[in-house]
C-alpha cells in the first residue's frame, strides 16, 4: 500500500482529535451562556475531555493487541464521531461533560496509533520525513482549533464546532477500513487481563490531569479536593508502576525505559512542550490583559510562528534522513529557548512586530526540535513495541503541555503578587516622583471635569499592570531556563543506523 495514502488516512482522524482539545476554549462564554452555567462550571468541559483523552493514550497498545490495532482505530474513530454528535446535541452541561468524556476516550488513542503506522508504513530511512507528516499535522491542530472555533460559533453556533467532525470521521472509518491493514504483531491476541493495572492507571492519570488542570484555579494545595486528588495520584501511580513490574502482560510496558534513548528522548519532549504551551498560553493573555489587543489581533501575533513551523518541517524531514540529527535538535532547542527568552524581554511599549519575531523564531525551532527529537527516539524501536514506545511518549507529550500550562500560570499568580508588594512601597506621598506624577493626573482630571482623587485609582492601576508585565517575564524566563537545563541530555541519544546515510530503499516499498 502506498506510504502517503497511508499517512493521509491516519492524519486525518488525528487532526481533528489535535483540534478538539482547543476548540472549544473560544467557545466557552457562549457555552455557558446557552448551558445557563458559570464560568467554572463551563471549564469542566475542556478538563473532562483532557482527562479521559489522557487515560487513553497508554493504553493504546494493550487496546491494539486486545482487539486488534485496526479494529480499534475503527471504534475509535466511531465514538469520537458519535460522541461529537452527542456533544452538539448536549441539552445540560451536565451532559456535554459526559459526552466530552465519552470524545476523549475515542481520541485518546488516535495519536499514537497514527504515529506508530506511520513509522512502520514508511522505510526507516524515510523516517524523518513521517515524521514531518506527522508533525504538521499536531502542529496544525493548536493553530487551527482556536480560529476554527471562533469563527464557527460567531458564524453558526457552538454546537457546530462539534457537528462539524460527523463528515470527516465518516471519511476517517471508511478510509481506515480500506487502507489500514494489521501487520501480523497487530492482530487481536488472546490476552489476560490485568484489571489491577488498569484500573489504577485510569485513576492515577485521571487525578493527575484534574491537578494539573485545576489546580492553579483553586490555589492549588490551599484546596481540599486538590490535595484528595494529589495523594490519589500519587498512591495510584506508584501502585501502578509496582504492578506493570509483575505482570506478565502489563497495560503500559515500563521496560522500554531501559533504553537510554527512549527515557533521554521522552524527557527532552516533556520539556519541549513545557515550553511550547506555557508560551502559547502566556503570550495571548499577555496581549489581551496588558496591551489591549482583540482576541483577532492576539491570533495574528500567535499565527505566523505556526506558518513558520509549517514550512520548516519538510525541508527538516528530508535533513533528517541524509545529516546527524543531533545537531538539527540541538540548534532547534536553542532557538526555543532563545525565542523565550526573548519574550522576557517584553514591556508595556512593545509594538506589534516585536510580539510577531519572537514567536516566528519559536516555531521555526520547533520545526527543527520535533522531528530530529521523535525520529530520534522511536525509529530504533522495533515494530512489534512501536506502538507502546508511540503511546508512552505521547503520553508525557501531554503531560508536559499541561504541566507548562499549570507551572507558568501558578507563576505568572505567584510573581504577579511579589512585584506588586515590591512596587507598592514607592506608592507614598513621601516619594518626590510620586507626588509628581500624582500632581500632574489630577490636574490633568480637573480640566476634563472629573474628580481630582481619581488619580490614585489610576496609579495603582497602573502599578498593577507593571507589576503584572513583570510576572509575565519571569515567567517567560523560567520556561527558557528550563529548556537550556535538558540540552545536554541531546548527546545522550543515540541515532538510528538508518539515520545519516544515503536513502536505499524507494518510498514506494
Amino acid at each position: 500500500m502506498n506510504p502517503w495514502l497511508i499517512a493521509f488516512t491516519v492524519m486525518l482522524p488525528t487532526l481533528i482529535t489535535i483540534v478538539d482539545t482547543s476548540v472549544v476554549n473560544v467557545s466557552l462564554d457562549h457555552i455557558r451562556g446557552s448551558l445557563s452555567a458559570t464560568y467554572d462550571e463551563s471549564t469542566f468541559a475542556i478538563t473532562a475531555y483532557l482527562v479521559s483523552n489522557a487515560i487513553i493514550i497508554p493504553m493504546a497498545a494493550w487496546f491494539s493487541r486486545l482487539i486488534g490495532r485496526r479494529n480499534f482505530l475503527v471504534w475509535s474513530i466511531v465514538l469520537f464521531t458519535v460522541s461529537s454528535f452527542l456533544c452538539g446535541s448536549a441539552w445540560s452541561l451536565q451532559s456535554l461533560v459526559v459526552f466530552r468524556i465519552i470524545q476523549g476516550i475515542g481520541g485518546g488513542g488516535l495519536v499514537p496509533l497514527s504515529q506508530s503506522i506511520l513509522l512502520e508504513s514508511f522505510p526507516r530511512e524515510k523516517h524523518g520525513m513521517a515524521m514531518a507528516i506527522f508533525g504538521m499535522g499536531t502542529m496544525l491542530g493548536p493553530i487551527l482549533g482556536p480560529v476554527l472555533g471562533g469563527w464557527i460559533t460567531d458564524t453558526w453556533s457552538w454546537r457546530w464546532i462539534f457537528y462539524i467532525n460527523i463528515p470527516i470521521g465518516i471519511l476517517s472509518v471508511i478510509m481506515t477500513m480500506i487502507v489500514i491493514k494489521d501487520p501480523p504483531y497487530m492482530k487481536r491476541q488472546k490476552m489476560k487481563i490485568d484489571y489491577w493495572g488498569l484500573s489504577f492507571l485510569s485513576v492515577g492519570l485521571g487525578s493527575l490531569q484534574f491537578v494539573l488542570d485545576k489546580g492553579e484555579r483553586e490555589d492549588w494545595f490551599a484546596s481540599n479536593l486538590i490535595v484528595i486528588f494529589a495523594v490519589i495520584a500519587v498512591v495510584t501511580l506508584v501502585l501502578l508502576l509496582i504492578n506493570e513490574i509483575y505482570s506478565e502482560r502489563p497495560i503500559v510496558d515500563l521496560r522500554l525505559f531501559k533504553d537510554r534513548t527512549f527515557t533521554s528522548g521522552c524527557i527532552v519532549m516533556f520539556f519541549v512542550f513545557l515550553n511550547l504551551f506555557g508560551s502559547i498560553v502566556l503570550l495571548p493573555v499577555y496581549l489581551q490583559s496588558l496591551m489591549g489587543y482583540t482576541a483577532y489581533d492576539a491570533g495574528l501575533v500567535l499565527g505566523p510562528g505556526g506558518i513558520a513551523t509549517l514550512l520548516v518541517m519538510p525541508i527538516v524531514g528530508k535533513l533528517v534522513d541524509k545529516i546527524n540529527p543531533k545537531g538539527i535538535l540541538f540548534t532547534g532547542m536553542a532557538i526555543c529557548a532563545f525565542s523565550t527568552y526573548m519574550m522576557s524581554l517584553f514591556n508595556m511599549q512593545t509594538d506589534f512586530w516585536t510580539f510577531v519575531w519572537p514567536r516566528v523564531l519559536q516555531g521555526i525551532g520547533m520545526g527543527l526540535t520535533f522531528i530530529p527529537l521523535t525520529t530520534m527516539t522511536l525509529s530504533h524501536i522495533p515494530k512489534e513495541e512501536m506502538t507502546e514506545a508511540s503511546s508512552l511518549y505521547n503520553l508525557i507529550r501531554n503531560i508536559g503541555g499541561s504541566v507548562g500550562i499549570a507551572f507558568t500560570t501558578t507563576m505568572l499568580a505567584r510573581r504577579a503578587q511579589f512585584h506588586q508588594s515590591r512596587l507598592v512601597e514607592h506608592l507614598t506621598p513621601f516619594d518626590q516622583t510620586y507626588q509628581f506624577y500624582h500632581n500632574n493626573i489630577a490636574a490633568f482630571l480637573g480640566s476634563q471635569g472629573l474628580p481630582p482623587n481619581g488619580a490614585d485609582g489610576l496609579m495603582y492601576r497602573e502599578l498593577v499592570g507593571q507589576s503584572t508585565a513583570l510576572a509575565f517575564n519571569d515567567a517567560f524566563l523560567a520556561i527558557c531556563f528550563l529548556m537550556i537545563c535538558v540540552l545536554p541530555l541531546v548527546f545522550l541519544m543515540k541515532k538510528s543506523e538508518a539515520q545519516g546515510r544515503p536513502p536505499t530503499t524507494s518510498i514506494e516499498a
